[in-house]
């Protein structure tokens, strides 16, 4: 199980060998298309000559982040957003889980404190939360008791409603429909 989504194949090994490089584009998955988020934790790397670490993220020089985040193609649409809030969240895991990401879901006792762990994380609200609980689930066999309630609707088997379900252009596909028509709901409740 892991994850492949169509962007270059270097970046879908980095996300599938390194937790920092996955926790990232989950952090950058947001008003931008999900490729461009999860390919950007590739880019970064390249952009810093050598693999990406929690503990140089986190004290790295904020102006310099930013202007790394926004060299053409910028990582982000926000690239000074971004890159701060990528820095926050690797200076919690350097607070909290010794720099090593995976420890914020292999310590997990189960699917709520994974869903907690996820949801103390800087920008990440509930959705992202049980979008992240999901995709570890489904793609990365990340399943302590009671992981697929904590994900809410993303854990269910079957289901197409974001990044977790992705495993080729079709699923794809109907990831995108389902998105596009939570998003003509919500504009039409709004009235």
């Amino acid at each position: 199980m892991t994850l492949s989504l169509p962007i270059e194949d270097e970046a879908n090994a980095l996300l599938n060998t390194d937790p920092l490089a996955l926790l990232i584009g989950m952090v950058l998955d947001q008003q931008i298309p999900l490729e461009r988020a999860f390919a950007a934790p590739y880019d970064l790397a390249q952009r810093l000559g050598h693999d990406l670490d929690a503990y140089e993220l986190a004290n790295f020089d904020p102006d310099e982040l930013t202007e790394i985040f926004g060299r053409k193609p910028a990582l982000h649409r926000f690239p000074k957003a971004m890159a701060a809030r990528v820095q926050e969240v690797c200076r919690v895991l350097v607070e909290r889980y010794d720099g090593d990401a995976a420890r914020l879901w292999s310590e997990a006792a189960d699917g709520r404190e994974l869903l907690k762990r996820i949801a103390d994380l800087p920008g990440f609200g509930k959705q992202k939360s049980q979008i992240f609980v999901a995709l570890l689930g489904k793609r990365y066999g990340v399943q302590p008791d009671g992981w697929r309630e904590a994900a809410g609707g993303y854990g269910e088997a079957d289901s197409h409603r974001s990044v977790a379900d992705i495993v080729d252009g079709e699923s794809l596909r109907r990831v995108r429909e389902y998105k596009t028509a939570m998003k003509a709901q919500a504009k039409a409740a709004k009235g």
